[in-house]
């Protein structure tokens, strides 16, 4: 009888572990944030910056970043894919990624996760080597009019803003985006390698992935993705150059799907108190980027919008067949 009892108990004792640990987590657990991309890029940065707020808010609390690159985001998709209800565990991601599901055709898409929150958005920065022959963005046109596939564009992966930036100035400048010879990389970190070892003619990317190495005199910004001059950039716009093309890149974060109201709730919560926290607010500021913050039903709706915006662009720019 006594035996029979303590298996009960022991069952029993199972079964509310098992219910804590698939609860959403809770609000002392740890947190991982995951950077689906090499070290050095955008979301890795984003991520960092996120991590080192989070533990000036909570100091209690373990943070951990983590970085699974590859296919533009969605080989981290579909980790963040295989875990469902978990609470512990934000991902970030963008327009990049809005793109490289489209590109890559991954049956993993946004609506298998939960969207927590919309951070930050960033312009695209042109640049080339220092020792570039192309002064200006005039320069570079004219050249890549001459002979499209001999201009190497260096970027981050397939379908995302480096690439659709690339396709929309060729379009601009009467050249066919299926010509546009553009090499993808996993973040901007091996772009920027690529861009100084002088393997590529031309580099893509956001504002604060080159805007280090600018200031040095090692690269040269010949223009920008912003309707205007930015006070941080010491460039002139696209637009300037006389190709029609503006376009913003944002960030933000994504939880597995399967939360309940509480487990999404409380990472909203989490995130928001971040966003507040002048740590965050001095990096927004550091790094150029555009507080654009926005959460709950707004940025889903956002999220929808913007894979129906995207996935007409790369379309017509012939980068999905």
């Amino acid at each position: 009888m006594r035996l029979r009892r303590l298996a009960a108990l022991a069952v029993l004792s199972l079964a509310a572990l098992t219910a804590c640990g698939s609860d959403g987590g809770s609000g002392t657990s740890a947190l991982r944030i995951m950077a689906p991309a090499a070290p050095g890029g955008g979301w890795d940065q984003t991520s960092r910056v996120a991590g080192e707020a989070l533990k000036a808010a909570e100091p209690s609390r373990k943070i951990e970043v983590y970085n699974v690159p590859g296919a533009g985001g969605t080989i981290g998709l579909a980790q963040i894919a295989g875990e469902k209800g978990n609470g512990d565990l934000l991902m970030t991601m963008g327009l990049v990624m809005v793109g490289a599901i489209e590109q890559n055709k991954s049956k993993i898409t946004l609506a298998d996760t939960t969207p927590i929150a919309k951070l930050t958005e960033e312009y695209e920065l042109v640049v080339v080597p220092a020792g570039s022959p192309y002064k200006t963005l005039g320069d570079l046109v004219t050249a890549w009019k001459a002979d499209p596939t001999k201009i190497a564009i260096a970027g981050g992966s397939a379908g995302g803003t480096d690439h659709i930036v690339a396709g929309l100035m060729a379009k601009a400048a009467g050249i066919d985006p299926k010509q546009v010879n553009y090499i993808a990389h996993s973040g901007g970190g091996e772009a920027l390698n690529s861009l100084l070892g002088e393997k590529v003619a031309v580099g893509i990317s956001g504002i604060g992935e080159f805007a280090e190495h600018v200031k040095s005199g090692k690269l040269r910004a010949l223009g920008v993705s912003s309707p205007e001059r930015l006070a941080n950039v010491d460039a002139p716009t696209i637009k300037e150059a006389g190709l029609d093309v503006e376009l913003a890149n944002w960030r933000g974060f994504v939880a597995p799907a399967g939360l309940d109201d509480e487990a999404k709730k409380r990472l909203t919560d989490l995130v928001t108190k971040m966003h507040d926290s002048p740590a965050w607010k001095d990096a927004v500021l550091k790094n150029g980027w555009a507080d654009v913050f926005q959460t709950g039903q707004p940025f889903a709706d956002f999220l929808a919008a913007e894979q129906t915006k995207v996935k007409g662009i790369i379309a017509e720019m012939g980068l999905v067949s």
